[in-house]
């Protein structure tokens, strides 16, 4: 049972699949990515212990995925002692759906380098946590995804602004937000981690990528890293996913800076960035990765077989039954191919697809990643509705 079926989870339930499973896809809408390539579906609201302990009972599912942020994972102890194997495990489920559970154990318990970071739960709180570390300062809510709520405050007359739109983005029925120092970082990469039931911790090679609004517009793999500074992440990916638990796929974000490596926040599940690896860029995408992981497959190992890129494809305005021009002239490019997610409407930035490029191992990352930029501007979404 698949709980949140985005984009993400559509290529998951693929790769699933393709291993015999059978899927359930939830969501709180219907006609949702993921739940157009599963076998069945449920729309309910996730944040209702009730209807999601109704629809567990009824389907009674030998795995649940947790996809969202959204859910009350609370419920997820119980799920496990009913036997059912939640991914990548119950506590892991509920420490990074929350950043605050998160942020305490890998800077608290587990002594890994991050930000200067306070907590806030109303404005003024938020006030004194942005002078407590400094201006300028990042503020995110502590449940959101794809970087919704998450700000820079420049000013002090920033704060106002800042606390609104984190509770526009929060999800879920927090208030609270993290506040944290800005670090001076030369590049941001995700380092995708698979833990496994039956075997070693597995790393794929860094993804570099650039945000705007809180959200990715492009990823690129391999990303440049000095050897040492890459060791230092893998040790502290290997700490804080062991410290959670559990099999599969995990999306660990980093800065990079001139004095060393900073642990930003980890999601336990395929990551947006990661959606690179479905140029070619490793022998097995990380949706195929995290399928083994999960369902206890061997993973032999993690080839590098291509360089690659993706970018974005977004959405500028409101309507339903979006229709796609450009697909041609993508297409038309060498080495590219395109995903179009299927989402059934329409809003301001919504991503609706990805633009993939690829060459060769030891061509030019730059080259692959600017290629991926000016095709992805070549395609236009208009909702017909």
């Amino acid at each position: 049972m698949l709980l949140g079926s985005g984009e993400l989870g559509k290529e998951f339930v693929i790769s699933l699949q393709r291993l015999g499973q059978y899927v359930i896809a939830v969501d709180a809408y219907n006609d949702a990515p993921a739940q157009q390539v599963a076998q069945e579906r449920e729309v309910i609201n996730m944040l209702d212990g009730e209807a999601l302990d109704r629809i567990v009972a009824k389907h009674q599912p030998d795995i649940i995925v947790p996809e969202i942020e959204a859910i009350r994972t609370e419920r997820f102890y119980d799920y496990e002692k009913q036997g059912i194997q939640v991914v990548p495990s119950a506590k892991a489920a509920n420490f990074t759906m929350n950043r605050k559970a998160i942020r305490d154990l890998a800077a608290k318990e587990l002594g890994l380098r991050t930000a200067n970071y306070r907590y806030a739960s109303n404005l003024e709180a938020l006030r004194a946590a942005t002078e407590a570390v400094g201006i300028p300062c990042v503020v995110k809510p502590l449940m959101s995804s794809s970087g919704k709520g998450q700000s820079v405050i420049k000013t002090a007359a920033d704060v106002d602004t800042a606390w609104h739109y984190a509770q526009h983005g929060q999800r879920g029925d927090q208030t609270e937000v993290i506040v944290e120092a800005f670090v001076k970082f030369t590049a941001e990469i995700t380092l995708l981690t698979v833990t496994q039931q039956h075997g070693p911790t597995l790393y794929c090679l860094p993804i570099g990528h650039r945000q705007e609004r809180g959200d990715y517009q492009e990823s690129w793999q391999p990303a440049a890293i000095a050897p040492d500074h890459l060791l230092v992440a893998q040790d502290m990916a290997a700490k804080v996913t062991q410290a959670l638990g559990g099999a599969g796929i995990w999306g660990v974000e980093f800065f990079l800076t001139e004095e060393g490596v900073y642990f930003s926040e980890l999601s336990p599940r395929p990551h947006d960035t990661g959606m690179v690896t479905l140029a070619g860029t490793q022998n097995l995408s990380e949706f195929d990765l995290h399928a083994r992981a999960v369902l206890g497959l061997p993973i032999a190992e993690i080839t590098h077989e291509r360089n690659g890129a993706s970018a974005v494809i977004l959405a500028d305005q409101e309507g339903s039954h979006p229709v796609f021009t450009g697909v041609e002239k993508v297409l038309m490019q060498p080495k590219t191919d395109i995903r179009l997610f299927g989402k059934p409407t329409t809003r301001p930035y919504r991503r609706m697809g990805v633009v993939l490029t690829y060459d060769r191992p030891g061509t030019n990352v730059e080259e692959i990643k600017q290629r991926a930029i000016a095709l992805a501007k070549e395609v236009k979404v208009k909702p017909s509705h």
